[in-house]
């Protein structure tokens, strides 16, 4: 099966991040995460985190930068993970990819559960670096 790319949008307002759960039509439920999703033939990754917050919250984001590359547990993906600024604007989340949202630290996401190993990885590695 070939790999595909996918970017990691993690969204900042301040000192907080936002959060959703996995809504009810997507694979894994119930899982914490930054918001995530697919790059589509012919997209950038800096348009594809514009698409994907704007599909799943409603919220508009202006991509700052990419800071690190993963791949999930299944291989299905390769995770081009970015920094995002979502200052203004009320998060409204499509319901069928996203259960809940909550801006949360760093260290309030590791305490969510549950969470995918690769996320706590960034939590805990990465992001106390950038």
């Amino acid at each position: 099966m070939e790999q595909r790319d996918a970017v990691v949008a993690v969204l900042l307002r301040g000192e907080r991040l936002l959060a959703i759960r996995r809504g009810p039509r997507v694979a894994r439920p119930g899982y914490w995460q930054p918001l995530s999703g697919k790059v589509e033939p012919g997209e950038t990754q800096e348009q594809a985190v514009v698409r994907e917050v704007r599909e799943e919250v409603g919220l508009t984001v202006v991509p700052l930068r990419k800071v690190w590359e993963s791949e999930t547990d299944d291989l299905r993906f390769r995770l081009h993970w970015w920094i995002a600024r979502a200052d203004t604007g009320e998060v409204v989340p499509d319901p069928d990819e996203v259960a809940g949202t909550r801006w949360v630290t760093p260290e309030e996401f590791l305490a969510l559960d549950p969470v995918f190993d690769g996320d706590r990885a960034f939590f805990e590695r990465i992001l106390p670096g950038l």
